[in-house]
């Protein structure tokens, strides 16, 4: 039995629920974070990058500009987070080394930050799911999502109904460089495993509250804009804590 990654708090900002879909800016900008549990997240994405590479990562070969551009950007913030960053090797917070490789960009960013990212691009209508790195899915399988519009993405979400479908393919059109938006969602897991995909075809229990569930998962999920290949992309930081570390 895998022992459970778990962080101890949440922040401060992430521990009052709004109304779908919970969206506002990200004042300060800070879409990438380490916490309590960086190294034991880390030594899971690396073992699913290893073992099960083709559930976590996918690429359309026309979004590898917007990865590469999405790399570059991340590279630029590392060493404000704890990183050591020298040409193209990285020293992580854990003492991990990693070799950045731009003909691999979301791999190496799965090596490095503790976010999922998914990169959306505009195809005709809507924006389309281009590419991701998603070693920690809370109940959605990537191989079903990828090549996909939002409204698809977001099937069989029952609160995603036409006018919150609209109203999300309006914020993907109107988020503006440098002017991030950011949200979070909170879900209750019998189950602690990080890496919990799960197919459209597989019934899912909803919960009104954590019942005899002991486990409170939160995704803090960033949307920000790329200024030179226009993607936007959807990072997401995954929080599990036990009930009892739950305010």
């Amino acid at each position: 039995m895998n022992i459970p990654i778990l962080q101890t708090r949440l922040p401060a900002d992430m521990r009052t629920a709004r109304p779908l879909p919970g969206i506002q800016p990200l004042l300060d900008g800070d879409w990438l974070r380490v916490d309590e549990a960086y190294a034991g997240q880390m030594a899971e994405r690396g073992r699913l990058m290893s073992e099960r590479c083709d559930a976590v990562h996918w690429l359309d070969e026309n979004a590898l500009p917007a990865a590469q551009e999405l790399l570059e950007a991340i590279l630029r913030q590392l060493p404000g987070l704890g990183f050591e960053v020298d040409g193209d090797h990285v020293t992580c917070p854990d003492g991990r080394k990693v070799c950045v490789s731009r003909t691999m960009p979301l791999l190496t960013l799965g090596a490095l930050v503790q976010e999922d990212f998914c990169l959306l691009q505009k195809r005709g209508n809507e924006h389309v799911l281009t590419g991701a790195i998603l070693c920690f899915p809370a109940s959605w399988r990537l191989v079903e999502k990828v090549g996909r519009p939002l409204t698809a993405i977001h099937d069989p979400v029952p609160e995603y109904d036409g006018n919150l479908a609209a109203r999300v393919q309006r914020m993907f059109d109107g988020v503006k460089v440098g002017r991030p938006l950011w949200r979070f969602n909170q879900l209750w897991y019998d189950d602690p495993t990080l890496h919990q995909p799960r197919s459209v075809v597989t019934p899912r229990e909803i919960r009104d509250g954590p019942g005899d569930a002991q486990y409170y998962r939160s995704e803090r999920q960033c949307i920000f804009r790329l200024p030179e290949t226009q993607a936007v992309v959807f990072s997401i930081h995954t929080y599990v804590l036990d009930k009892a570390d739950v305010a």
